[in-house]
């Protein structure tokens, strides 16, 4: 059994239920932003399921430096405020450099380390000096068991509120591809183990200037992962997601969401 990690009405692992982490990959505007999350919220609520928004104020690392990255770290955090105070959700966002941490601490819940930063030891170490819940993304370039350190980063600092997000492995070029094993392997370390499906369907820079992706995979390998045991599920989620500035290939139309996570609950409940 991993470790409780209690946020607000919220608690991860343990025995609790599956949790959802979903939102747009990036901030495309305020009105979009509060638009998405009132439907996500709504979703989860008559679902009945654990809900966390998600949404980058800066994507820093996208495959061209031409790609829209977002709005930046004040007006992003400013948008991120206003979805908390309206809906009363917890935030979680990625953080890309130690300068941004002091800010976005007073605005997220949880301060995300994104995959390509997973082994940046001053980053890790400054984003748990916040006190804040630190979810690590576990590195395409990394076996499950190279989490273990990372983890003991973080420790050190007196901070055990750690959550672990599996999002696939390298495979290949432009490719990733989900060994569920490292579900297993990471909750063995104690923390709750997140399984982003979306990011997992990504083909890195796929499309040359982009990244592609397989979106017809997410529900597939969504419906696997509550299976085979994670306690939470990371979708990111667009009204066109063909339109979307960021991720479209590979994020989940939100007209099908609600059905996908109708899925989810269902095997759930068949193995817990």
């Amino acid at each position: 059994m991993t470790k409780e990690i209690k946020i607000n009405n919220i608690k991860i692992g343990g025995n609790n239920p599956l949790v959802l982490i979903a939102g747009p990959c990036v901030i495309e505007s305020k009105e979009f932003t509060l638009r998405m999350a009132k439907s996500l919220k709504e979703i989860a609520s008559r679902l009945d399921i654990p809900f966390i928004f998600k949404s980058s104020y800066d994507k820093a690392n996208r495959t061209s430096s031409d790609s829209f990255r977002g709005p930046g770290l004040k007006k992003g955090l400013e948008i991120l405020k206003a979805v908390k105070e309206k809906f009363g959700l917890v935030i979680l966002s990625d953080v890309h450099c130690k300068e941004d941490l002091s800010a976005a601490a007073k605005v997220l819940d949880i301060i995300q380390i994104p995959a390509f930063l997973s082994r940046q030891t001053d980053l890790l170490v400054s984003a748990a000096r916040t006190g804040r819940i630190v979810n690590i993304k576990k590195g395409q370039f990394l076996a499950p068991w190279d989490m273990y350190p990372i983890i003991k980063k973080i420790e050190a600092t007196g901070n055990k509120k750690i959550l672990i997000t599996e999002r696939g492995v390298s495979f290949g070029y432009n490719n990733l591809v989900s060994d569920f094993r490292a579900l297993a392997i990471m909750r063995d370390f104690g923390y709750p183990v997140i399984y982003d499906a979306t990011h997992s369907v990504q083909l890195p820079g796929g499309k040359g200037s982009c990244s592609a992706g397989e979106r017809k995979f997410v529900a597939g390998l969504s419906r696997a992962a509550v299976a085979f045991g994670c306690d939470g599920l990371f979708l990111e989620v667009h009204e066109t997601p063909d339109k979307a500035l960021c991720d479209g290939p590979n994020m989940v139309s939100l007209k099908d969401l609600e059905g996908l996570l109708k899925q989810v609950k269902r095997i759930e409940n068949a193995v817990s």
